[in-house]
């Protein structure tokens, strides 16, 4: 007899709800706490980025002209600009490496070919490159927005990345714009809504339809000749997107990407021309400034830390050659904004953490090169001073045999042993020409106080407020606990007996939550759900051949059974070999690119097998389960997913993006799952006709097989086409593991089958190619079937490829429901006792599961706030962590809908037909 009768429907979802409000809350409470936006300096820099900190200006230069402004800030600086007008070209994604190399060496053959005159540029000494690393995230907004302030936003700008706010902070833009330049952009338009009203003219373009590579440049080069004849402008910013889309479609190695290199080196080759033509004599002239955002994977995604990834390239050309040159120099992207700041003479913005690019400045006397190393300094002593109360240099003693504490004492040293040396250099005019050592001497002491002070600066994390972060960790954990007690009470049965199966089940978390502390685990957490999930299956194989043992005999159920669990291991194993996921070992040989290798028309191949394999699986199935009792139905079903399977099968063929099909297509699978969720309950037949029990199970067992042919038509016109084959051996997985379980021989308990079911779901999600990096989620199928850019529509796209494998695997459990509940056939139906005995496991267990790893995670991710890798690794996972919430969320909250409306509707209906009958 069950214990749980006391737990009545109406208080599990009264208690569930609530559970899952507070861990919304909880973890509202915590993100919030933890990933703050980054505090930073209002105001803009003015006359005291020339003085020591502490010098308050007199004058105010709000009152001045642009005109007069600019030059008090040259008498100020006591450094003349260089240059008199800046090409900034941003060349989205491109990776650093394909113009300088790497490790020494120079860039592949393929790519040193397709940029020819670029190569001579740097060989000729008419530029200098750099490595500019960039931080995570590794994304175009935050990333142009580092290049302009020299700031290192927070790590949440990686969702603000798709919907771009005006950029308030100080910046380069505005401090050119301060003394009178004239601004012109071309390209991609999250310029025009990073700075509004900044640009004299401008022509923008979405970054985000990355199927474009052509158009989205030619919108930018089509200018070019008007532009470049122009004088009106002081500025002029060019934004190619169409190199990153090309890695976005076909990675590194695309056949794409050296034609598309070749036409960026076309057009630095004509605007060098031109700048080189109109240099006159005398005249400081024109900075070419070559600078891409972030670099990519070998798949070309970004997002995340690899060195791929934030190898981005910052180039400077003009028409006069730098002195001593040598590329391939390493530098921080946030060192850009202080560099083109004292190019042009302007103060460097408020919260710049970066340091200047010297060899950038080498024409200049050896006292301007220290005056621009002083300037920054200035500057960062400023940023330092706002981090520790009462910050002054004076106050301390510097006697190198006193043993420095750190902190503020330990800049205010090292930045006076530099001006020290800096006033002591100065006296000396007459050897100055001569005295070379004691000239290095002072680059070496700035810049042991710039890297170190920058580095600080850097990687200084917020303050977090610890009750904040407490009491979320505590919402979360109370709810955690809620829903494991719910699932307890539901369980709660006399002497009953575990087996190993189910104790592994159990271990697996455990083993989960002691594998979250290591950085390596997390970027390498597919093995951990491959190894576990292929061993509960070798447990549920073992227990299946006891029982043949046990009983001493083989029947056709056991043997679908043996047959079931060898197929989910086979295709698991399969699954692990497609894609090399992870950070460590993503080089290695593995299907999907060996695929790639081979070429597109055995991709396609693939693609339409795994479609017709798909459906003909999802109609076996639902022949075998309804055919003598509901051939009509089944028939229907089948007529009314031919017409979308149709048309996904011309998109492949014909291999075109035609917008108006797949729009169509997504109509069709969305009106046909609503449809048949709200008309089914009322139009199939009350009572089988065979059984003579309630149709209730086959109304409930159909609505799961739309839903999970609906989702595999979507993935299908979704994902990759190299992923075509994984999402068919993941269907295959989940329709025999279902088989399996509906073999009541085993006896095997709900909330085993259930938990089976979301193991399945996640090893799956890692056989998809997903991994803890932000840099595998894809992009381009974001935008498919899309006319206008939609930063909604493109998320939801977003969400559901990379969570096809979990979304799914909680789909297909309302095809193996226990409706036992309802088989009774008297009149007064108790709803509540049906719903709880149906939806109690497959709401309870996905949510339990989840808040154990959440709130775990959680814990971890706080412990670990203060490591090396918190943004790049532990981050990046706990926002897969969060939407994964979101996921068993909506997922649960699909199945919960559709299984209560179909119990409303075949109780309505047996009350009626009770009522006429009586």
């Amino acid at each position: 007899m069950n214990n749980n009768n006391s737990l009545t429907c109406a208080k599990l979802t009264l208690f569930t709800v609530s559970a899952v409000i507070i861990q919304i809350i909880g973890l509202s409470l915590f993100i919030v706490g933890f990933f703050p936006v980054k505090p930073t300096l209002s105001g803009m820099s003015g006359l005291e980025s020339f003085s020591p900190p502490g010098f308050d200006p007199a004058q105010n230069i709000s009152t001045l002209p642009p005109e007069k402004l600019k030059s008090v800030y040259q008498e100020l600086s006591g450094v003349p600009p260089l240059f008199d007008r800046l090409i900034l070209m941003v060349i989205d994604g491109l990776p650093a490496e394909f113009v300088l190399g790497r490790n020494g060496k120079p860039p592949p053959k393929v790519f040193m070919e397709a940029m020819p005159y670029t190569q001579s540029l740097l060989g000729s000494g008419l530029a200098i490159g750099y490595h500019a690393k960039a931080a995570p995230p590794t994304v175009t907004m935050p990333r142009l927005k580092a290049m302009v302030s020299g700031a290192i936003g927070g790590f949440l700008d990686v969702a603000s990345n798709f919907n771009t706010q005006a950029f308030l902070d100080d910046n380069i833009i505005a401090q050119l714009r301060r003394i009178g330049w004239k601004m012109v952009m071309l390209g991609d338009e999250t310029w025009l809504k990073l700075f509004p009203n900044m640009f004299d003219r401008h022509d923008g373009v979405s970054s985000f339809f990355v199927k474009d590579t052509i158009q989205v440049d030619y919108n930018v080069s089509r200018h070019l000749d008007k532009e470049l004849g122009s004088t009106d402008w002081d500025l002029l910013i060019l934004h190619y997107l169409g190199l990153d889309h090309v890695g976005h479609i076909g990675g590194r190695n695309s056949i794409l990407m050296a034609p598309k290199l070749k036409e960026m080196d076309e057009v630095i080759k004509k605007i060098h021309s031109s700048i080189t033509q109109t240099q006159k004599v005398n005249e400081r002239g024109t900075l070419l400034m070559i600078v891409s955002d972030h670099g990519m994977t070998e798949s070309g995604n970004h997002g995340g830390s690899s060195y791929e990834e934030t190898d981005s390239l910052a180039l400077f050309a003009s028409a006069q050659k730098f002195r001593d040159v040598e590329n391939r120099k390493e530098a921080y992207q946030v060192d850009i904004a202080s560099t083109v700041a004292l190019l042009f003479g302007v103060p460097i913005p408020v919260n710049n953490v970066g340091t200047v690019m010297s060899q950038v400045f080498t024409s200049l006397e050896d006292d301007q090169q220290l005056r621009l190393l002083e300037l920054n300094s200035w500057q960062l002593l400023r940023l330092i001073q706002t981090h520790f109360s009462e910050f002054r240099c004076a106050r301390f003693s510097c006697d190198s045999s006193n043993d420095k504490n750190g902190g503020a004492e330990s800049f205010c040293c090292s930045y006076l042993a530099a001006a020290s040396l800096h006033r002591s250099w100065a006296s000396k005019n007459s050897s100055r020409s001569v005295d070379e050592d004691g000239y290095m001497s002072v680059v070496l002491a700035y810049r042991d106080f710039l890297g170190t002070a920058s580095k600080w600066l850097s990687s200084r994390s917020t303050d977090k407020p610890i009750c904040l972060l407490a009491l979320g960790i505590f919402a979360m954990a109370l709810s955690c606990l809620v829903l494991t007690s719910l699932l307890f009470l539901l369980d709660q049965k006399v002497n009953s007996k575990w087996h190993l199966d189910e104790s592994f089940i159990v271990a697996v978390i455990f083993i989960l939550v002691l594998s979250m502390g290591s950085s390596s685990m997390i970027e390498e957490e597919q093995y951990i759900w491959n190894f576990m999930t292929s061993s509960l299956y070798f447990l549920l194989l073992r227990r299946t051949m006891q029982s043949i043992i046990t009983n001493g005999k083989q029947n056709i159920g056991s043997s679908d059974s043996i047959y079931s669990v060898i197929a989910v291991l086979i295709c698991g194993r399969i699954l692990r070999g497609w894609h090399q996921g992870g950070v460590n070992w993503t080089y290695l040989t593995d299907i999907s690119k060996i695929l790639e290798k081979a070429g597109t028309v055995y991709i396609n191949s693939l693609h339409l097998l795994s479609v017709v394999f798909i459906m003909i699986c999802l109609a076996l199935l639902l022949l075998a389960k309804l055919q003598k009792r509901r051939f009509s139905v089944v028939l229907l079903l089948l007529l009314v997913y031919l017409f979308p399977v149709l048309m996904i099968l011309t998109q492949i063929t014909t291999n075109q993006d035609d917008t108006r099909l797949i729009q169509t297509i997504y109509a069709l699978i969305g009106i046909s799952t609503v449809g048949i969720l709200v008309a089914l309950p009322w139009l199939m037949p009350l009572l089988d006709p065979v059984s003579k029990e309630y149709s209730f199970g086959d109304a409930v067992y159909v609505i799961g097989w739309c839903y999970v042919s609906s989702w595999s038509l979507l993935q299908m016109l979704l994902q990759q086409p190299v992923n075509s084959m994984p999402t068919a051996l993941l269907l295959v997985q989940i329709l025999a593991t279902i088989r399996y379980f509906s073999q009541g021989g085993l006896h095997i308990k709900q909330w085993v089958k259930v938990a089976s079911l979301y193991y399945v779901g996640m090893a799956g999600h890692f056989g998809l190619g997903n991994t803890n990096t932000l840099a595998t989620i894809d992009v381009a199928g974001a935008f498919i079937g899309i006319s206008s850019h939609s930063t909604i529509i493109s998320g939801i796209l977003m969400f559901i490829i990379t969570y096809a494998s979990p979304m799914l695997a909680l789909l297909s459990m309302l095809m193996d429901f226990d409706v036992k509940a309802f088989a009774n056939s008297e009149e007064n139906v108790d709803l509540g006792h049906v719903l709880k005995m149906t939806l109690g496991y497959p709401c309870l267990v996905p949510l339990v599961l989840n808040s154990i790893l959440l709130v775990a995670y959680t814990i971890v991710l706080l412990l670990m706030r203060n490591h090396l890798f918190v943004w790049s690794v532990f981050s990046p996972k706990y926002m897969y962590v969060c939407a994964t919430t979101a996921c068993v969320y909506i997922g649960v909250s699909i199945v919960a809908l559709s299984v209560t409306y179909t119990c409303a509707v075949f109780a309505t209906r047996r009350k009626l037909n009770c009522s006429t009958s009586g």
